[in-house]
């Protein structure tokens, strides 16, 4: 696997340990100013993708455990890291032609190609003589051409098809594991309109897929 070297932190922040939800927030949000205000831009991407790199791999984790178990596992054996690789190289080439103006659009756009790797390593291992099968509990239909049971399908559909900020802090808090808090901060609202979006969502996805437990719902923020 190739080594992605990143340029360092200015202004004094290598070395200082493992930023905070917050730090990483300000440095992102700079380094997309500066994209915005004409500075050259492969350093900037650069520097950017290494400021963001442990909440990328965080959420390049949360999906391949989460969502795409059997990729983990023989023949194939997909590891975090190399989800979080080409999911930098796929960033470098986007951000050329993609300039995401806010830290919530950037993540936004790792989100949608963590999506689009995934799923092209599951058609990979259809491919295969021998593909794993879905946990149990997880699906129980067959595996479709795409690799993914049609539940699965007709979730990861209408996670797409949830309105935009419904579908955001979804993500936010179901995909990449922020608390409401850490969602409400890259928004730009308070945890009150995140619950009351996250309950949005999940009721919306449980009146569209039908293998999801309604009993599950939160209610809606008071």
């Amino acid at each position: 696997m190739t080594v992605v070297a990143f340029l360092p932190m200015q202004g004094g922040e290598a070395g200082a340990g493992i930023p905070s939800m917050g730090q990483t927030t300000v440095a992102v949000q700079r380094y997309l100013d500066a994209l915005a205000g004409g500075a050259p831009a492969d350093p900037v991407v650069s520097a950017l993708l290494g400021r963001s790199v442990e909440r990328l791999e965080r959420l390049c984790r949360k999906q391949l455990r989460g969502s795409y178990p059997r990729l983990t596992r023989a023949p194939i054996a997909v590891e975090t890291g190399d989800i979080l690789a080409s999911i930098v190289e796929r960033l470098l080439h986007a951000t050329r032609d993609v300039r995401p103006g806010t830290v919530r659009q950037f993540f936004g756009l790792a989100n949608r190609h963590i999506r689009w790797e995934l799923n092209s390593l599951a058609r990979r291992l259809d491919e295969t003589p021998r593909a794993s099968e879905l946990p149990q509990g997880v699906v129980q239909a067959a595996v479709t051409e795409s690799g993914l049971s049609p539940p699965l399908l007709q979730l990861l559909a209408a996670i797409e098809e949830l309105p935009e900020d419904e579908r955001e802090v979804f993500d936010l808090i179901r995909v990449q594991g922020m608390s409401h808090a850490e969602a409400a901060e890259i928004v730009g609202v308070s945890t009150k309109t995140v619950q009351r979006r996250l309950h949005d969502a999940l009721v919306l996805l449980a009146e569209r897929v039908d293998f999801l437990d309604r009993t599950e719902e939160p209610g809606p923020a008071q």
